[in-house]
């Protein structure tokens, strides 16, 4: 089973966080829930975890108090150990994974690649700075917390969209979509690492 816990506990956020990829339960949560302290990012996960077929497991206490920032960079953070951790070296994985993905208006490219080397490319306009009380400047800060940690590469581009909650909703649905495929196991390569380098 390709499977990662991750506590992460700093000043601002205590973090209990399980990761599937091929989909289970975890010992802290069952079944599995989403609480991140912030409704509209629990939101956009469950579309992830929908969308990519992972299991995923989150608690989350952060000091919403001050403001979400730091709940929502850290939950990146976490995440994108797991991805790691779960990945393991990475053997017989396809690597890459890409979607234009619509939602209503929106319409958002995203392409991933499990390189080793962390890159993200995010060019997306969200038109409002809130949706609901959710500073719409998160999202982006979400997906480098995520991409410095699991060592990604990342690109997400809003190719269409007029309504900030479709194009945020596009682009945690888009993401899902892609890393599934990046993950998933190439019957092909029979083990072998997907780099001439040898390791990834």
């Amino acid at each position: 089973m390709r499977e990662k816990s991750v506590n992460r506990k700093t000043a601002e956020t205590d973090i209990q966080l399980y990761l599937a990829l091929d989909g289970g339960d975890c010992d802290f949560t069952e079944p599995l829930t989403i609480d991140s302290g912030v409704g509209f990012l629990d939101h956009m996960l469950s579309l992830f975890s929908r969308h990519s077929g992972f299991g995923l497991g989150l608690k989350c206490v952060g000091d919403t108090r001050v403001d979400d920032h730091h709940s929502v960079e850290d939950i990146g953070i976490a995440l994108g150990e797991a991805i790691s951790g779960a990945l393991d070296d990475k053997r017989g994985i396809t690597r890459y994974g890409s979607i234009i993905l619509p939602m209503d208006e929106a319409l958002v490219l995203c392409a991933v690649d499990l390189s080793g080397r962390s890159c993200l490319r995010y060019n997306v306009d969200i038109p409002t700075e809130k949706i609901g009380s959710f500073d719409t400047e998160l999202v982006e800060e979400f997906f480098q917390g995520l991409v410095r940690s699991s060592g990604m590469t990342l690109h997400i581009k809003m190719l269409d969209g007029t309504n900030s909650h479709h194009i945020a909703e596009a682009v945690f649905k888009a993401f899902g979509r892609a890393l599934k495929q990046a993950a998933a196991i190439d019957p092909e390569l029979d083990g072998a690492i997907p780099s001439t380098k040898g390791i990834l």
